[in-house]
């Protein structure tokens, strides 16, 4: 388990000083190696696989983690595999690497919609999802897909393994159920049912920038799932207008009235909320119209 003592560390920052802080770095070779160290220095360090969340955020000094845990190499959490109810995704999975699993397009088609909306192919090279859900950015894609498809997410720590739904992972911006010494190893995702439909929709200034409002929609037979991202401090169900049109599919001017309430968008000078929630209406009709009538 390479460590690489990084010197000593500087106490202040110079006006064009705009780097990461001085940080210890380890790379281990397994997963008990990982969590041992997670473990041993809990608060004080991080994990990075990508870095393509992490790394911006250390160079604008938003965080200063004394040790980063590379977990880069631990290849078992870079498969896709499924069962007879579950797709199960590695943590270290990139999203390009979504985008090409056959498995993933056969089953979860909804992931392979949002992919193309995050950021650009240099990203979604290196980028994972499993940085991108413990990072928990509100106005992340693949966070809302998990919500919409009723996921859940292998947690885990020298004291064992639990699982958490997506619906009680999000805390709020950048807050996540995860406890200092755990990792995110795995995400499970049920197979829809024989005639789902998933759709995903999203508003931003230019291909590949944050999503000023997004929505993903799972339609089953006699169920539907749909969760905002961009709208709050976390990817949202939208509860009140999932039961109505699950009762009456064809209530569309109700469902879009209806969703507008249901929001509650941070204050914003560039994206007012009442902006927020008009792009919400206007990306649930748009949804809507694409579904078979």
């Amino acid at each position: 388990m390479p460590y690489f003592p990084a010197g000593p560390r500087r106490s202040r920052i110079g006006a064009d000083d705009v780097k990461a802080p001085d940080f210890d770095y380890c790379r281990p070779e397994s997963m008990a190696d990982a969590l041992a160290l997670l473990s041993l220095h809990a608060d004080d360090a991080a994990i990075i696989a990508g870095g393509q969340s992490l790394l911006p955020i250390l160079n604008f000094r938003l965080a200063a983690p004394e040790l980063l845990i590379d977990i880069g190499r631990l290849d078992e959490l870079k498969q896709v595999t499924e069962d007879d109810e579950f797709v199960e995704i590695g943590a270290l999975v990139s999203h390009c690497d979504l985008a090409d699993s056959p498995l993933v397009g056969r089953e979860l088609p909804l992931l392979h919609q949002a992919i193309d909306h995050i950021a650009h192919p240099a990203v979604r090279h290196r980028g994972t999802i499993g940085g991108s859900l413990a990072m928990a950015d509100p106005a992340a894609e693949l966070g809302a897909c998990c919500l919409a498809l009723d996921g859940a997410f292998s947690i885990v720590s020298v004291r064992g393994q639990r699982w958490v739904a997506a619906a009680d992972f999000f805390k709020g911006v950048y807050e996540t159920a995860l406890q200092p010494d755990e990792i995110l190893t795995a995400i499970r995702l049920p197979k829809p049912a024989p005639g789902t439909i998933s759709i995903f929709e999203e508003v931003a200034r230019r291909r590949g920038d944050f999503a000023m409002a997004g929505l993903a929609l799972v339609a089953a037979p006699n169920n539907l799932r749909i969760a905002l991202l961009g709208v709050a401090d976390r990817p949202v169900l939208v509860e009140q207008t999932m039961t109505l049109l699950t009762n009456n599919p064809t209530a569309v001017d109700e469902a879009v009235a209806l969703i507008g309430t249901e929001v509650d968008p941070l204050d914003d000078p560039t994206y007012p909320p009442a902006y927020r929630r008009h792009l919400v209406q206007v990306l649930l009709r748009r949804a809507l119209s694409r579904l078979p009538q």
